[in-house]
């Protein structure tokens, strides 16, 4: 048990340091708040506008859409993170080398950080921005109880995913040095392919079925279902199990590209 205490204990301390850290950015969480609740104020009128009263598109009612755009926004508050920029930038300052020569895992280093913000980010950007979201527009409640112990798992998921895509980004900021544009594309491909902007069920069915075998859609999609009821309890339970098959997939993937990687890196600046 000590060794299991001693192996994690440098990783909870990476958590801090990245909860601590955030606390110089206090100001622009205010502003966060503000930036989200208008992102789903626009949503809200688009959707609006598009819907005839008492009509269902694609499976959801007007009340639904509202509510799977607006948990959807709050739940991107918690999940999303920096890791790209950041490694980006410690790339092309030099100040990665450091993490070469610290004895842990950088990936779960990078990680750990990561959760350290998220947890910060969940207290002063996600539950403020939940509870003046749900105020205005009168969001519905998660289908059953059930269901929102499912709905968190799979957001604890999202959060995962998100931060082994970014790792992997981040990390080809060793070979290729500038990946300001890689961080763009993948920014608008997971908006897009998360199921965030608008929900899996609009697009064509080719692309659906195509989309299926990609890990994209659990981000945002598969928490979504779930917290509106749109799944059934062994369909939920599939949708997160394949999540977190993605989940383990991907950060054992991000450890060998980072593995890879590292052996070739070029120390620029510091």
């Amino acid at each position: 048990m000590s060794g299991f205490v001693d192996a994690v204990a440098p990783y909870l301390e990476f958590s801090r340091i990245g909860f601590v850290n955030i606390l110089a950015f206090r100001l622009r969480y205010f502003t966060g708040i503000i930036t989200y609740t208008l992102n789903v104020t626009i949503y809200y009128f688009i959707w609006s506008a598009v819907y005839h009263p008492g009509q269902s598109i694609a499976g959801y009612s007007l009340p639904q859409m509202i509510t799977y755009i607006s948990v959807g926004w709050i739940i991107r508050s918690f999940y999303i993170n920096t890791i790209d920029q950041e490694m980006a930038y410690e790339v092309i300052e030099g100040k990665i080398a450091m993490d070469l020569i610290k004895p842990v895992s950088v990936p779960w280093m990078w990680i750990s950080r990561a959760i350290g913000e998220s947890a910060f980010r969940l207290g002063l950007l996600t539950l403020p921005t939940a509870i003046i979201v749900s105020f205005v527009f009168h969001l519905q409640a998660p289908a059953s109880g059930a269901d929102l112990l499912l709905f968190l798992l799979g957001v604890l998921g999202s959060f995962f995913l998100m931060s082994a895509i970014n790792f992997m980004i981040g990390t080809c900021a060793i070979p290729l040095k500038s990946i300001l544009a890689l961080i763009r594309a993948k920014f608008w491909l997971i908006e897009l392919l998360s199921g965030l902007l608008i929900p899996m069920s609009y697009f064509p069915e080719k692309a659906r079925a195509v989309l299926a075998w990609l890990p994209f859609q659990h981000i945002a999609y598969t928490p979504l279902q779930i917290y509106l009821g749109k799944l059934d309890r062994p369909q939920a339970l599939q949708a997160l199990a394949t999540q977190w098959v993605w989940v383990v997939v991907l950060l054992t993937l991000a450890n060998l590209w980072w593995s890879r990687a590292s052996r070739r890196i070029t120390i620029q600046g510091g």
